[in-house]
């Protein structure tokens, strides 16, 4: 979770005078802290500083351990509608045959339907590292094969033995 808040309750309460709501949201205008507590507890519930920098801090009677179960609540919600994308990686060899590139591009596409992004990687071994070209023309068959659900984020790029880009879903 993140840095939690610290709000001040009933005797924290530090200004000599706040700006009172009431439980119903109705404003009591500018009152002594101690009047406020008073009010607060006679109403059976707390006294709570919503906006602290203000000049005078405004403070709300409300029932505070109601307040933090709502807002670990919302906290909450707003985490489960994060989208979480991810960035699958799909490994291919340059002599690779045509099957095997059926079944690899299946999971391309089934990962670009699932919203996440794509890394295709071509490994070259032993002297297949001479033929380059052979890698990047794998590479645009498989971006032309996805190119009605899928962009190019990365282009095609080399790091020593491998060669890659990354697909991104429309």
């Amino acid at each position: 979770m993140a840095k939690e808040q610290r709000v001040r309750v009933n005797e924290s309460v530090r200004a000599p005078q706040v700006r009172l709501i009431s439980a119903d949201g109705e404003q009591l205008g500018v009152v002594s802290a101690d009047q406020a507590l008073k009010i607060a507890q006679e109403a059976g519930l707390d006294l709570v500083e919503v906006a602290p920098n203000a000049a005078p801090p405004v403070c709300r009677v409300m029932d505070y351990g109601k307040y933090k179960y709502e807002q670990a609540k919302k906290l909450q919600e707003a985490k489960k509608k994060q989208a979480q994308t991810q960035v699958k990686e799909v490994k291919m060899r340059p002599k690779i045959d045509e099957n095997d590139f059926q079944v690899k591009m299946r999971n391309v596409q089934r990962f670009l339907e699932e919203r996440n992004r794509v890394k295709v990687t071509v490994q070259f071994r032993g002297r297949e590292i001479a033929y380059a070209e052979a890698g990047e023309r794998l590479l645009a068959r498989v971006a032309e094969t996805v190119q009605e659900m899928a962009s190019v984020d990365a282009p095609p790029s080399r790091m020593g033995r491998l060669m890659h880009m990354i697909l991104a879903p429309k």
